[in-house]
């Protein structure tokens, strides 16, 4: 008995000797930096306590059109940033979940290769990512050219909400099929052959079997590719033309104009809003997955 405590409070003590140095690695670069951005949120510029930047990002406001009307310029920054990012994230699932679907079906030499194809982008730098979409949708861009080609007009695709969205699929795809295609590679087979046994159709074990089990994977991949998205800047403002002003912009916007209070402000509400929503949205997956 006394050999078997031993050997269990070894092995207590060996799991927490490897897991220090993540836990250091995340209290240095997570959670610092965290309580820093909080603090500078709740401060002025002489480092006061205040709630001042908090209300500025609920209650400031700029007129639209001819002025006749004003609108909250933030929360309206916000609602843009989320309408996009959602709408990349939905694209990016309807598109990736039966890619992993399949890829997780496929033979192994055939996911290999899959998933080297997938993160060859990956590889690329991010800013050469965007660049290369700007030469495709710009309006003498590769596109145009082709669709010249085929004796139509050009479209104008650049400075469009379109524009964002495409560039925000692209890279963020990836980040939806793998998480999806971890969990599906791990599911038990024998559920669906059971599930068909018993008389449910493909349809229903897609319903039934294989959506509630791969919820997990779901989850992460929705958040994987929400989060950069709703946040991100430099794809708005390249593939946008400078013509849309997301809430990454504004809180760039303001780090450059050195107003580093109201920049942590903004990252702080968003940081709340987002794990908010990850908390609601994973509890609902949880509730899912186990009835």
């Amino acid at each position: 008995m006394k050999n078997k405590v031993s050997l269990k409070s070894r092995g207590s003590l060996i799991q927490r000797l490897v897991l220090a140095p993540y836990s250091v690695w995340a209290v240095l670069f997570i959670v610092v930096p965290l309580l820093f951005v909080a603090y500078y949120a709740f401060t002025d510029n002489s480092f006061h306590f205040t709630f001042g930047n908090i209300s500025r990002f609920f209650t400031e406001t700029s007129p639209v059109g001819d002025g006749s009307r004003e609108v909250r310029r933030y929360l309206l920054i916000f609602g843009r940033s989320l309408k996009l990012a959602v709408i990349s994230t939905l694209i990016c699932l309807v598109l990736g979940y039966p890619f992993a679907y399949m890829l997780s079906r496929a033979s192994a030499k055939t996911q290999s290769v899959l998933i080297t194809i997938i993160m060859i982008p990956m590889w690329m730098n991010f800013l050469i990512r965007t660049y290369a979409w700007m030469t495709i949708l710009q309006d003498t861009g590769i596109l145009n050219g082709f669709i010249g080609l085929l004796g139509l007009k050009p479209i104008h695709i650049i400075g469009t909400e379109g524009a964002v969205v495409i560039g925000m699929v692209y890279d963020y795809f990836p980040y939806m099929i793998l998480p999806i295609y971890s969990v599906m590679a791990k599911m038990d087979m024998k559920l669906l052959e059971a599930a068909r046994d018993l008389g449910c159709s493909s349809a229903g074990v897609l319903r039934r079997v294989v959506w509630p089990l791969s919820l997990p994977g779901v989850i992460s991949g929705v958040n994987m590719v929400l989060i950069p998205s709703i946040s991100t800047f430099y794809i708005s403002q390249k593939l946008g033309n400078g013509m849309f002003y997301l809430i990454g912009d504004a809180i760039e916007q303001q780090y450059v104009a050195n107003d580093l209070h109201f920049a942590a402000a903004i990252a702080f509400i968003l940081m709340v809003i987002l794990l908010v929503g990850m908390a609601f949205m994973q509890r609902a997956a949880n509730k899912k997955a186990y009835a």
